[in-house]
């Protein structure tokens, strides 16, 4: 008896389940769209030329002699390091970096940053 109840249960959840109607389908997702773009004022020309770090003058010290560098007025904007040396890569436009080969000594290279 028991099995006939539960055969019956069976047909019954069966029958309901293939009888009911299907959920009806989920719209597509929509793409965002982007905010309208601002427009940014215009930096004026001698902004953007200027010097920083000092660098026009400090292109006097590439071929010399690390040793021959005078002492910086301010040694928070100066960053003297060989070519292979580790050193921070924090960006600071009004530091001057001046870059030297560790066997020669020699300036090889300066640059804001």
């Amino acid at each position: 008896m028991k099995r006939f109840v539960w055969i019956g249960a069976v047909l019954l959840l069966a029958s309901c389940s293939s009888g009911a109607p299907e959920p009806a389908p989920m719209p597509p997702p929509t793409t965002p769209t982007a905010p309208p773009a601002v427009a940014l004022p215009a930096k004026p020309p001698a902004a953007a030329e200027k010097d920083q770090c000092g660098l026009k003058d400090a292109q006097a010290f590439v071929g010399k002699n690390r040793t021959d560098l005078p002492a910086p007025v301010d040694p928070s904007r100066w960053r003297v390091a060989c070519t292979t040396c580790p050193v921070t890569m924090d960006y600071r436009p009004d530091r001057l970096n001046i870059l030297f080969n560790p066997d020669t000594g020699v300036v090889q290279q300066v640059k804001c940053g």
